[in-house]
C-alpha cells in the first residue's frame, strides 16, 4: 500500500484511511495512568480503530497474540534488545521459541543494539555476525529483523542502522528511521538525504508529535501526541511519500502520561488529517 493515497482519480471515491499505509501505536503500556492488561488494551484499541499494536521485549508475547487474536487485531512489531559485546549474551536465548510463535503473521523484530560506543564502526563485524545469526535462526520465518536507531545505544543513527544493514545483506533484514531518537542526534535536521540513502532498507518509521528543537534532556518535547509541536509533520510525510516508502508506520508513545486512551485518539484523529493531505 501507498504511505499516502491520493485523492483518487475523478469520479472515483478517496481511499479509506483503513486502505492506507498501516498506522499502530507501540510503548503504550509504560506510562498509562489506566495500567490496562493487554486485553484491556486490545478492547481500546479496537474501539479507537487501530489495526493492532507493537510490543515491547520478549514477556508476555503469547498472551499478547491471544488478546490481539481475540480482538481481531494484528501485533506489528516485537522491540528487543542486541549486544554486541563478545563478553555478553547476545540475545535473549527466548527470541528462538518466539519466532515460532510468530511465524506466518509477519512480525517485525526492532533491534536496538547495543555494547560499544554509539557510531563506532569497530563493532561492525560483530553486529554482522549475530544480527545474520538472528535473522537464521528459524528458516520458515516470515519475520523481518529492523536495526532501530536509538540515542545512546551503539546503532545511534539512522546512518549506522544503513551501514549495517548493507553489510548484512539479508533480505529480511532492514533498517528503521524513529523520529524522536534522530532529532535528539541530528542537529541538522536533514532528514530527507538520510531517507533517500536509507530507502533500499527502509521497512518501517516511527512518528510522533514532536518540536523542532529541545535543548533540554527527557522526551517532553520529543514526544507528544501526533498533531502537537513546531515540528512539520506534514512536510515529513510529503518527503516519505515522494521517496515512495510503502512501509507500516508506528506511533511512538513512550513517555506520554495520562489516560493512553485519550491520547492515542488524539494520534489517531491527527493521522487521519495528515493521511489525506
Amino acid at each position: 500500500m501507498v504511505l499516502f493515497a491520493g485523492k483518487g482519480t475523478q469520479g472515483a471515491e478517496p481511499p479509506k484511511p483503513s486502505e492506507r499505509a498501516v498506522f499502530f501505536p507501540f510503548c503504550i503500556d509504560w506510562h498509562d495512568a489506566k495500567k490496562r492488561g493487554f486485553t484491556e488494551q486490545a478492547e481500546m484499541l479496537k474501539e479507537l480503530g487501530y489495526p493492532g499494536v507493537g510490543h515491547i521485549w520478549l514477556d508476555g508475547v503469547e498472551e499478547r497474540i491471544k488478546s490481539l487474536d481475540d480482538a481481531g487485531l494484528k501485533l506489528f512489531q516485537i522491540t528487543i534488545q542486541v549486544d554486541i559485546d563478545p563478553a555478553k549474551q547476545p540475545y535473549d536465548p527466548r527470541l528462538k521459541d518466539v519466532l515460532k510463535l510468530v511465524r506466518g503473521r509477519g512480525v517485525q523484530f526492532a533491534l536496538l543494539v547495543n555494547g560499544m560506543k554509539p557510531s563506532d564502526p569497530a563493532g561492525d563485524e560483530r553486529a554482522v555476525e549475530v544480527v545474520r545469526e538472528i535473522a537464521g535462526l528459524d528458516p520458515g520465518t516470515d519475520a523481518e529483523f529492523l536495526l532501530y536507531p536509538h540515542v545512546s545505544n551503539w546503532i545511534e543513527r539512522i546512518e549506522d542502522a544503513v551501514r549495517v544493514a548493507d553489510k548484512i545483506d539479508r533480505p529480511n533484514v532492514g533498517v528503521m528511521f524513529n523520529l524522536c531518537h534522530w532529532l535528539r542526534v541530528c542537529p541538522d535536521r536533514d532528514y530527507a538525504t538520510r531517507l533517500k540513502q536509507a530507502m533500499p532498507r527502509l521497512m518501517a518509521i516511527s512518528i510522533n508529535g514532536a518540536d523542532e528543537r529541545d535543548d533540554q534532556p527527557g522526551w517532553a518535547k520529543y514526544i507528544q501526541p501526533l498533531g502537537r509541536g513546531s515540528f512539520d509533520m506534514a512536510k515529513f510525510l510529503r518527503t516519505l511519500r515522494e521517496l515512495g516508502y510503502h512501509g507500516p508506520v508506528g506511533l511512538q508513545c513512550y513517555g506520554i502520561g495520562g489516560d493512553t486512551r485519550d491520547h492515542l485518539q488524539e494520534s489517531l484523529k491527527a493521522w487521519r488529517r495528515l493521511a489525506s493531505s
